[in-house]
């Protein structure tokens, strides 16, 4: 569901991203023209292949693009807050307040060198100014809130003493313990068995519905995404191409790309039928495609495709970037995803 960005708290327009490029240079665009808002209570899901650009639109949020990759252009606004336009220790203290970020490895994100209290509570201390009572307290709190056992005691643990769930969780006590307005989970579930992995997707909702946040939740895997997601945006080459309600995107795909990867994520059939595949590989350069950038790979594609494709409305809800959305008639799937 599309609202307008002056009724939600995270609202997204036109957004570019692209590589730094030589001086004169133009920076190559890895993410082109998307917007969305997401309302507090609310999740967005953004799906697609690796590499099609749903991390990166996730990570531009805060700020937190890789080395060599810039915004370009585009509006990133919370609570009608223009983020772009913020000094860095005022976007530093949005990222410690009102936003929060759950990184898909926690190994990898937190510091083995220092406790998981003193990590967590460092941000209390540093854009709260708590005391290192209060912190701990408040600490504590978040590590209880988020299901660890004794969180009094794992306060004091290391990383390395944590199991990949237990992980999971102490990175989403990180994130949650300010309290914040918009939660970015980035495959937050990826690395993690199919048990633990419900845990931490009930743990989301819950917390969701408590603290009322906006939620996105970037993942490859559509039975995930149809757990969590009220909006679905799906993402390919850079660009948003089937944008919506999750119900309607799931069982009436408005794009051939949403199609494909909706059948190609069906069990084996009874039969022994194999798994769907999309033929052929994203373009390695997005921008120098002419035309629809899924067209090489479409099994739907006609001559009109070769022409500059934009987001158009779908009558059942949402948008899509299909020229020949009208002439088709795609399937979905409820039940299998």
């Amino acid at each position: 569901m599309t609202t307008s960005a002056a009724t939600s708290t995270l609202a997204v327009e036109n957004l570019m991203i692209g590589l730094d490029r030589a001086k004169g240079d133009q920076p190559r665009r890895l993410v082109e023209g998307v917007s969305f808002t997401v309302e507090r209570g609310r999740t967005l899901g953004l799906v697609g292949e690796s590499g099609s650009g749903k991390s990166l639109t996730c990570m531009a949020i805060p700020g937190l693009l890789p080395r060599g990759v810039q915004r370009l252009g585009g509006s990133i606004t919370v609570d009608g807050v223009e983020l772009g336009g913020l000094a860095s220790d005022e976007l530093e203290r949005v990222r410690g307040t009102e936003i929060g970020v759950v990184f898909q490895e926690p190994m990898s994100s937190l510091n083995p060198a220092f406790t998981i209290g003193d990590q967590i509570a460092a941000r209390l201390r540093r854009h709260e100014g708590l005391s290192k009572k209060e912190a701990r307290l408040r600490v504590v709190d978040a590590l209880g809130a988020v299901g660890i056992p004794r969180p009094d005691l794992r306060a004091d643990a290391y990383p390395f003493e944590l199991s990949g769930g237990m992980s999971q969780r102490a990175m989403i006590a990180m994130a949650i313990v300010g309290r914040p307005k918009v939660l970015l989970a980035d495959e937050p579930t990826t690395a993690l068995d199919v048990t633990v992995q419900a845990q931490i997707l009930t743990l989301l909702k819950k917390l969701q519905e408590e603290l009322e946040m906006a939620i996105i939740f970037v993942s490859h895997d559509l039975g995930v995404v149809k757990e969590m997601a009220d909006d679905i945006a799906v993402m390919y080459a850079g660009q948003m191409v089937d944008h919506g309600p999750a119900d309607r995107v799931l069982a009436k795909p408005a794009h051939p790309y949403t199609e494909g990867l909706l059948l190609a994520s069906r069990p084996r059939g009874a039969g022994g039928d194999g798994l769907f595949v999309i033929p052929g590989a994203p373009p390695s350069d997005p921008g120098a495609v002419a035309g629809c950038r899924f067209a090489p790979r479409c099994r739907y594609a006609a001559e009109e495709c070769t022409a500059q494709t934009a987001l158009r409305p779908v009558a059942a809800a949402g948008q899509s970037r299909c020229t020949r959305l009208v002439d088709l008639d795609l399937q979905g799937v409820n039940s299998h995803v």
